[in-house]
């Protein structure tokens, strides 16, 4: 049974930073790609940002410029790098993990972005 184990989440105000990370626990296994999803009340969950065996990445527009995600291939580690952080980043985040033939989401860590 493979496991998204996340950590990073929390409570900032705005304009500050957080960092999350994720990693998988339980087995080792081929990962093309790697990425974070939010889902904040009443909304649909988004992709927030995603990054490929290769390095390549893409991001939603909202958070472009402000959230920067990298990986450590030897780890199968990614982290998203959130900074400037706005109130309307308030979601739960979902890691995100593509192998060659299956899809894994994490559990979900809160991150809430308040004064």
């Amino acid at each position: 049974q493979v496991q998204l184990v996340e950590s990073g989440g929390g409570l900032v105000q705005p304009g500050g930073s957080l960092r999350l990370s994720c990693a998988p626990a339980g087995t080792s296994f081929s990962i093309r790609a790697m990425g974070w999803y939010r889902q904040a009340p009443g909304k649909q969950r988004e992709l927030v940002a995603k990054i490929t065996r290769f390095g390549s990445t893409n991001y939603a527009d909202s958070v472009m410029g402000r959230f920067t995600i990298s990986r450590d291939n030897g780890k199968n580690t990614v982290y998203l790098q959130m900074d400037s952080l706005k109130p309307d980043d308030t979601a739960v985040y979902y890691c995100n993990v593509l192998t060659l033939t299956n899809e894994y989401w994490g559990q979900g860590t809160q991150v809430t972005v308040s004064s």
